[in-house]
């Protein structure tokens, strides 16, 4: 009698039916789980968990993304890719097999592993450029059992509205793209627009971002921009005909390795370029002044052209002789006859 405290008539300890019983649970638990369509992610056995999975970084600066391993599997590769969602594939950047490893692509050509450790497969890359935002997948290839993590790369900028000289709404989707290149900037993404829009981008034109929609940000209601029933935010148009649809655009620019100052000066648009050049420098782009606005605090009360025929000027410490408006910003005198000898000119030099 006195075995049957620790066996059963089944030949089974207590021990057993307990782990059993909780094997039993688990199975349940995640039956459950799955019929509700939440099946339990399964957990990393040999990569470990990033610390943070959003990496900001400046244009320009050198960035790691983490990818850190726990324990190595005997035989195994990480493969390092660039998720871009708006062309449903993954772009591969690195391969290592903890030995060699095998770069690919454009971002190939600046990426490195950091080897800070024998078990560290983290991605260094140099120079981050406009186009390097986004999700990337660091993956772990061992046979059947592949595992995965994800980290976001986002940079520090600063979102403009931007039309052509002949008024608002000329651009089609790849008219945009390109005049937001020739910037010194890149259409934006619909996270660097809503972040904007937190930090006081207030534009009543709809322009196209890089996905291929259309929006608009509010903060002051007013009638021509949705009427004062609907609340603050983004309006949106959705996707729009790329090839016959017209907006604007709005661009998105970073740090710039350079330095924006300004020639005084009674100019014509083509004095303003030899005015630059002949100082070794080059008529600044919209993007590069709104660079030195947000990043160097640039603040002048003087118009000025830019490579663009445009004349605008940068304010940090809004003061009413200086375009009278409350809010910091870059003002704009619009695209004056390019003969008109007002205004002196905003010059680009490289650091």
């Amino acid at each position: 009698g006195s075995c049957l405290g620790l066996k059963g008539i089944s030949g089974q300890t207590e021990q057993d039916l307990e782990e059993s019983h909780g094997a039993a649970i688990l199975e349940r638990l995640r039956r459950l789980q799955a019929e509700r369509g939440r099946a339990p992610t399964p957990r990393l056995q040999y990569l470990l968990e990033p610390l943070y999975e959003v990496v900001h970084a400046q244009r320009g600066a050198t960035v790691t993304l983490p990818c850190v391993l726990r324990a190595r599997p005997p035989h195994y590769k990480v493969k390092w890719s660039k998720v871009e969602p708006a062309e449903l594939l993954e772009n591969i950047i690195l391969v290592t097999n903890g030995a060699q490893h095998k770069t690919y692509g454009q971002l190939g050509g600046r990426a490195r592993l950091r080897r800070g450790h024998r078990n560290d497969a983290s991605l260094t890359i140099a120079g981050v450029a406009l186009e390097d935002e986004g999700r990337y997948r660091c993956q772990l290839v061992n046979g059947l059992e592949d595992e995965s993590l994800s980290l976001t790369l986002t940079l520090d900028g600063v979102v403009f509205p931007y039309q052509t000289s002949q008024g608002r709404y000329r651009f089609n989707y790849f008219e945009a793209k390109k005049a937001c290149e020739e910037q010194d900037a890149r259409l934006a993404t619909y996270q660097q627009l809503y972040k904007a829009w937190t930090e006081g981008l207030d534009w009543c034109n709809a322009g196209w971002i890089l996905d291929g929609t259309v929006h608009y940000p509010i903060i002051n209601l007013r009638e021509p921009c949705g009427g004062r029933l609907l609340l603050p935010g983004i309006r949106t148009y959705g996707a729009k005909d790329k090839q016959k649809d017209r907006f604007d655009a709005f661009c998105f620019t970073s740090a710039v390795r350079g330095q924006v100052y300004f020639i005084q000066g009674h100019l014509s648009f083509k004095e303003a370029g030899q005015a630059c050049r002949n100082q070794g420098a080059t008529i600044a782009k919209v993007g590069q002044l709104y660079s030195a606005w947000k990043f160097s605090q640039l603040d002048r009360c003087d118009g000025g052209w830019l490579a663009d025929g445009s004349v605008r000027y940068p304010i940090t410490i809004p003061r009413t002789h200086c375009g009278g408006l409350p809010d910091p910003g870059v003002r704009s005198f619009g695209f004056p006859n390019k003969e008109q000898r007002t205004y002196g000119t905003y010059c680009f030099t490289v650091k």
